[in-house]
Order: structure tokens, then sequence, then C-alpha cells
């Protein structure tokens, strides 16, 4: 069976844009491997009329509503090889499975490559976390951290001080030149310089950041922005261009999501350097639409 638009990747991205794509009637086939991002989160902040909803319950709703339209086939696998051909892509599951279509969206998603801390990792969407804006509100006033772990987190620790007291963990890095220094102390935020050795708290909660020097600092929260990579190379089978964001390589798109490739729309984080839900599915719905469109006019 050949499909209109394949779309790889079934979270917020990929689920949006496959819902206009259906709506539209057109024949699609969406590929989820399972894992989307923010699965480590218990709850998303900040989506317009779902403040605080639990992200697994929204994938599995918008799933539902998605594959309830009679053109819609979801696969749940994984998606290991695109190519191009005379007449649209063929992608090529790991079960060995080959399917066809005229027009793809990308929607794989990324993953965050957290620094080797013992007692970080668990904690990762709980306590330790990436932005203020989505899960910040809920430390508000308590003790709050930022480790650095990249040139973006000096950046990082300015507007996390508007929660609470803050504290930018070195760990072990070079100090901060002389304006950021001055811009770190005008927001109040205090420097700790030396290597973290691990976290501490009960459960998933945070309470304590243990130095190699054998000292502690308490802390409720613990910022970070590590560097993110790509979940598949199917991008880059298929001749997609790169641009590299102050995190990690993201696909190039215009402003309709397409790709440099003709016919190859990408959406979610893999196409764009800020993060969170409402945008995810703001890339999806213009991929989307802009997709339906691409076949209409230039089939």
């Amino acid at each position: 069976m050949r499909h209109d638009a394949i779309i790889i990747g079934g979270s917020f991205a990929g689920l949006s844009a496959a819902t206009y794509i259906a709506r539209a009637r057109r024949l699609i086939c969406v590929i989820d491997a399972g894992y989307p991002r923010n699965r480590f989160a218990s709850h998303s902040h900040g989506l317009f009329a779902q403040d605080g909803s639990e992200p697994d319950k929204l994938l599995a709703i918008a799933r539902s509503q998605v594959v309830a339209y009679p053109t819609v086939t979801f696969i749940g696998g994984e998606a290991i090889g695109a190519a191009r051909e005379t007449d649209g892509f063929s992608i090529k599951l790991a079960t060995g499975e080959v399917l066809e279509s005229t027009k793809l969206v990308l929607a794989f998603g990324i993953s965050d490559e957290l620094p080797v801390v013992p007692g970080l990792r668990e904690r990762w969407g709980s306590s330790v976390l990436h932005c203020p804006y989505c899960h910040g509100y809920e430390f508000s006033g308590q003790r709050l951290g930022v480790l650095n772990v990249s040139p973006m987190s000096i950046q990082q620790a300015m507007p996390v001080a508007e929660w609470g007291p803050t504290t930018l963990y070195l760990n072990g890095t070079a100090e901060p030149d002389d304006a950021s220094l001055a811009q770190l102390r005008r927001r109040g935020i205090a420097i700790e310089p030396t290597p973290v050795r691990a976290l501490h708290g009960e459960g998933a909660g945070l309470f304590k950041i243990e130095l190699i020097d054998g000292r502690t600092s308490g802390v409720d929260a613990l910022y970070l922005s590590p560097r993110t990579r790509l979940n598949s190379e199917i991008a880059q089978q298929l001749g997609c261009e790169m641009d590299e964001a102050p995190l990690g390589p993201i696909i190039r798109t215009d402003s309709q999501k397409m790709t440099t490739v003709f016919g190859v729309y990408a959406a979610g984080d893999i196409a764009r350097s800020a993060h969170n839900l409402s945008w995810a599915i703001a890339d999806g719905v213009t991929a989307g639409t802009a997709l339906h469109r691409s076949l209409v006019f230039d089939p």
C-alpha cells in the first residue's frame, strides 16, 4: 500500500501533523518507537488549557483520536532507513518491512545527553530539570541551582533566578568572564566553582549536592541545558541539510517546516532550537497543513 504521507514519530509534533492530514482524508501512516522526550516528566505545564496534565495521557488521547480516522495506520516500531524514489520515498522498518509514500514528515525527536553525575539521571524530569518555564513555578522560592554543562548555562541561570535563590555550579569549569560575572552578581546568583560529586535526596526529590571536597550545598531543584542529539539518522540519509543550534544539530526548515529536500517536512524539537509542547504542536500543524497543500498543488 502506498501512502500519501508517512509520519516518523508519534509524539506531540507527529500526531498534530497526522491529525490535519487525516482530516484532509489523505492516506497516512504514523510510525512511532514509543520514546517521547518528556517521558521522564510526570506533568507538563504551560500547555494551553492543559496546564499540569500528564503527558503520557495526553499522547494516549491524541493517538486514539488520530487512529479513529479511517485513512490512518499506526505502527508501533522503529524506522531505520529512508531513501528517495522516483515518485516519492521509501521507509524501511526495523522488521524489514518497506513502506512507500509521496511525502514525509520527520518528527522523531531528540534525546538529552545528560552528564555522568551520580544521582542525576534518576531525577531527570522530577527535580533535575531543563526548562524553568515548564517546571519553575512548582519550585517557587525554594533553593535552586544551575549546573554548568554548556555555553548556555550562564544564560539559563539568569532567568532561573526569577523563581528563587539560585546558585550556578561551575562543576570545575573555568570562571565566567568579567561581563558575565557582573550580570550574575546583579541577579544575586551565587557561584560555586567546586566540581560536583553526587546528588542526594529522597526518591526522585533533591535535597543537596555533594562536592568533591566533601562539602554539601542545599538545593531543591537543579536546572541544566544538556547537549542534544537527533534520535534518527533518517534526515541525513535523505540529504536534509542541518544547522548547528546552541545545544546540538537541528534540521533546517523553511517557514512551512519543509526541509531542504522537497517533499520532506520536519517538526518539533528536531527542527527548532527552542523546545516545549506548544511549539511542537504548532510545528506539527504547520507541517501537516503545508504537506497537504503540497499534495494538492505540487503532486
